[in-house]
C-alpha cells in the first residue's frame, strides 16, 4: 500500500512569474508558512539538493530533511524526492504547471509510503498532506498574485 495525493490550484499570474517564484528554493520560507529555512547543499545543472527545516511543532521539536529536485523549464514540470526520508520509505513529488485562460494551474502529485514504525500510516499521512497542501497552495497563490500585481504597477 502506498499514499498518493493530487492537488492543484489556479494562480492568476503569468507562467514565468509562477515558475520563478515557486522554484526559488532559497526563498521558500517566504512562500510557505511551514518552513523556517531552506539551505542549498549542492547544485548540479538544474538539479538542486537542499535541506528544509520546519518551524518547531507544538512540542518544540524541529523537523528537517534533505530533498532533491530537478525542474524542467521546457516542459514546466519538476521531479523531486526526499534523500533523507525520515518516517517515509520513499517520498516522490511531481510538480506540473499548465497555462489556462485565467492563469497557471500548479499541480502537486505526491507518492509515498511510510515506514512501519512511523507515527501514522499512509492513509493518515494522505489526509494530513491533503489538508496542509490546500493551506500552502492558497498561501503561494496569494503571494505570487500579489507579486505579479506589484510588478504590473511598477
Amino acid at each position: 500500500m502506498a499514499g498518493h495525493t493530487d492537488n492543484s490550484i489556479l494562480i492568476e499570474a503569468a507562467i514565468d512569474v509562477v515558475w520563478q517564484m515557486t522554484n526559488d528554493v532559497v526563498n521558500w520560507p517566504d512562500l510557505f508558512s511551514e518552513y523556517a529555512s531552506a539551505e542549498i547543499l549542492e547544485q548540479r545543472g538544474d538539479t538542486v539538493r537542499f535541506r528544509l527545516t520546519m518551524h518547531p511543532d507544538e512540542q518544540g521539536r524541529t523537523w528537517s530533511w534533505v530533498s532533491e529536485r530537478t525542474p524542467d523549464p521546457r516542459t514546466r514540470t519538476v521531479r523531486a524526492h526526499r534523500v533523507e526520508t525520515g518516517p517515509f520509505e520513499f517520498m516522490n513529488i511531481y510538480w506540473e504547471y499548465r497555462e489556462e485562460e485565467n492563469g497557471v494551474r500548479m499541480r502537486w502529485v505526491q507518492d509515498f509510503h511510510l515506514k512501519p514504525d512511523a507515527p501514522t500510516d499512509d492513509a493518515g499521512m494522505t489526509a494530513h498532506l491533503n489538508r496542509n497542501t490546500a493551506v500552502q497552495m492558497q498561501l503561494i497563490k496569494d503571494k505570487v498574485e500579489a507579486a505579479a500585481r506589484a510588478a504590473a504597477t511598477g
